[in-house]
C-alpha cells in the first residue's frame, strides 16, 4: 500500500515533468537489457549482474522519490505513475519488445513497492521469460509469481474489462468471478488470521483493485453481486459487499482512483478485530450477555491493533487502522469505542459504517434470521438518529441503489411479484428501477421472467403501465432473488 503523495503526483493534467518522462524511458530499457541479458547468458554471467544491478538502482531511486512504481500498458503507450511515457522511434523497437512479453501473459500492470530486494528481481523476470500459459496466461503467471520469493511486485491483467458494455453476459461473467475471487480471498485471509498464519496482503490488495475497476467500469453488474448473501459465507460475503458499497459510495463524492483503493482496502478489513474473538460469541444465535457484549465492542480496538501488526504493507496502514477502529462510533459518538475527547470520525470511515450497516440490516446472520427489505434498512438509516449514520452519506447510497435497491422483491399494482435488478439512474425516478416480472396477478410463476422498465409510460394515458405497491419477505415466498439478478 501506497500514501496519499505516492504515484498521483504526476497524474495532473498538465504536461509530465522530462525528469520523469527520462526516469521512464531508462526504467524501460533496463528491464528490457535484463530480459534480454537473461534470455542469452546464465545467471551469473557478468553481463546478467550488471543489468541486475542497473535496474535494481533505478527502481530504488524512483521509489524514493515517487513511493511506487507503476508501470502500466494502454493500447501502445506505457505509463510510469499515471504519466504518460513519451516513446520515439529510437526507442519504440526497445519497448514494444518488453511490451510484446508483458502482453504475451496478459499482464497490463506491474506494481514494484517499497523494501524491494535485488534478489527478487531474477524470479520475476524469469517468470516473464517463460512460454505463457495459453488458456490462463495472466492467471499462470501469477500463480508462479505468488509460489516466488518475490515480495514486492505484484501484476494486474490487462483491462479489457473496462470495454465491456455493462448490459452484455460476459460483463456479468467478469463480475462474478470477480466477486467470488474476492470472497475466495476473504475467506483465506480471515481464516488465516484467526489461526494465526501468516497473511498474504497482496492478494487482498490485488482483490481491492479489482473491485475498484469494476465498480469503475460497469457499476451494475457489480452491485447485482451483493446479492449473492449465504448464510454460512456471512463473514466474508459481509466483508466484500462493505467493500463494493464503499467503493460506490465513495466513487460518487469524486473521490479518485487512489482514494477508492484506500478506501475498498480499509472496508474489507474493517471486521478483522472479530478474528481475534471467541466465534461462539460472533456467532451466537439469540441475545448476547453484558460480558459477551462488552466482547463484541472490543472488535473495533481489536481490528486496530491487528493492522498495526500486518506484514506486507509497505507502508503502516493507519488510515486502515482509523476504519477498523471508528466504524461504529456513529457521529455523535454514542457508539464505541467509547471515546474520552470529542473526535469526529473521519469520512472512510463514516463511508464503510453506512455500507457496513446497509449489508448488515438486509443479510441473514446468526442473530437476524428475518432480515429488513432494503428499502426499510435506508428508510431505517436515513430517518432515524439513533442509528448514528451519516445522513447525506445514506442518501448518497439510496442514489446509488434507487429508493428500491437491486435485489428487493416487490408487489406490483398489476398484482404481480417482480425482483427489483437494475435502479433508475434519474434521481427523479428513483421509485421507478426496471423489474424483472417472476409471477402473475394470480401468483402463478412465470416459466419466463419479464424484464419491465417501471419508468415506461402508457401512450394512452401517459401514467406508468406498472407501480410498486409494497416490498415484501422473498423467504415468505420462497423466492431466491440473487436467480433474477445475477
Amino acid at each position: 500500500m501506497r500514501g496519499d503523495g505516492g504515484a498521483t503526483a504526476s497524474s495532473s493534467g498538465t504536461e509530465p515533468s522530462s525528469g520523469l518522462q527520462e526516469e521512464g524511458r531508462k526504467l524501460l530499457s533496463s528491464f528490457y537489457s535484463t530480459l534480454r541479458s537473461l534470455k542469452l547468458y546464465p545467471i551469473e554471467n557478468e553481463t546478467v549482474q550488471h543489468a541486475l544491478d542497473e535496474l535494481h538502482a533505478r527502481t530504488k531511486d524512483l521509489l524514493s522519490r515517487e513511493g511506487v512504481v507503476e508501470l502500466r500498458i494502454v493500447g501502445d503507450f506505457f505509463f510510469l505513475n499515471e504519466t504518460r511515457l513519451r516513446l520515439d522511434l529510437s526507442n519504440f523497437s526497445t519497448f514494444g519488445a518488453f511490451a510484446r512479453v508483458l502482453a504475451d501473459h496478459r499482464i497490463g500492470e506491474v506494481e514494484i513497492l517499497n523494501g524491494i530486494r535485488r534478489p527478487e528481481w531474477t524470479p520475476f523476470l524469469s517468470l516473464l521469460l517463460r512460454d505463457p500459459d495459453p488458456t490462463a496466461p495472466f492467471e499462470r503467471a501469477l500463480e508462479r509469481l505468488e509460489g516466488s520469493s518475490v515480495e514486492h511486485i505484484d501484476l494486474r491483467p490487462d483491462k479489457d474489462v473496462q470495454v465491456l458494455d455493462m448490459e452484455t453476459e460476459e460483463a456479468k461473467e467478469v463480475a462474478k468471478r470477480t466477486y467470488a475471487q474476492s470472497v475466495q480471498t476473504a475467506r483465506e485471509v480471515l481464516t488465516d488470521l484467526r489461526i494465526g498464519r501468516a497473511v498474504n496482503v497482496r492478494k487482498v490488495k490485488r482483490a481491492v483493485q479489482s473491485i475498484v475497476d469494476q465498480v469503475l467500469a460497469n457499476e451494475p453488474s457489480i452491485l447485482a453481486m451483493t446479492t449473492l448473501r449465504e448464510f454460512d459465507e456471512y463473514t466474508f460475503t459481509h466483508s466484500v459487499n462493505v467493500t463494493i458499497f464503499s467503493i460506490v459510495i465513495g466513487q460518487r463524492l469524486g473521490l479518485t482512483k487512489q482514494q477508492l483503493y484506500e478506501l475498498g482496502l480499509g472496508a474489507l478489513f474493517h471486521d478483522i478485530g472479530k478474528m481475534r474473538l471467541p466465534s461462539e460469541v460472533v456467532n451466537k444465535p439469540g441475545g448476547l450477555t453484558e460480558e459477551e457484549w462488552t466482547q463484541v465492542k472490543e472488535h473495533p480496538t481489536e481490528g486496530l491493533l491487528a493492522l498495526f501488526q500486518l506484514h506486507g504493507f509497505a507502508d503502516v496502514p493507519y488510515r486502515q487502522m482509523l476504519m477498523a477502529y471508528e466504524h461504529h462510533m456513529k457521529i455523535d459518538l454514542t457508539g464505541y469505542p467509547q471515546n474520552r475527547r470529542d473526535r469526529e470520525p473521519g469520512l472512510f470511515s463514516r463511508i464503510v459504517a453506512v455500507a457496513d450497516g446497509f449489508d448488515a440490516g438486509t443479510s441473514v446472520r446468526s442473530y437476524q434470521y428475518t432480515p429488513w427489505a432494503p428499502d426499510e434498512v435506508l428508510k431505517e438509516m436515513r430517518d432515524n438518529p439513533v442509528r448514528g449514520f451519516d445522513r447525506a452519506l445514506v442518501k448518497t447510497l439510496i442514489n446509488v441503489t434507487g429508493v428500491y435497491p437491486v435485489g428487493t422483491l416487490v408487489i406490483l399494482d398489476t398484482l404481480e411479484l417482480a425482483v427489483v435488478v437494475e435502479a433508475n439512474p434519474d434521481p427523479l425516478r428513483m421509485h421507478q428501477p426496471t423489474v424483472r416480472v417472476i409471477a402473475d396477478e394470480m401468483g402463478a410463476p412465470l416459466s419466463e421472467p419479464l424484464t419491465r422498465d417501471l419508468a415506461e409510460l402508457d401512450p394512452n394515458t401517459g401514467e406508468p403501465h406498472r407501480a410498486v405497491i409494497k416490498t415484501v419477505n422473498p423467504e415468505k415466498y420462497g423466492v431466491q432473488v440473487s436467480e433474477y439478478v445475477v
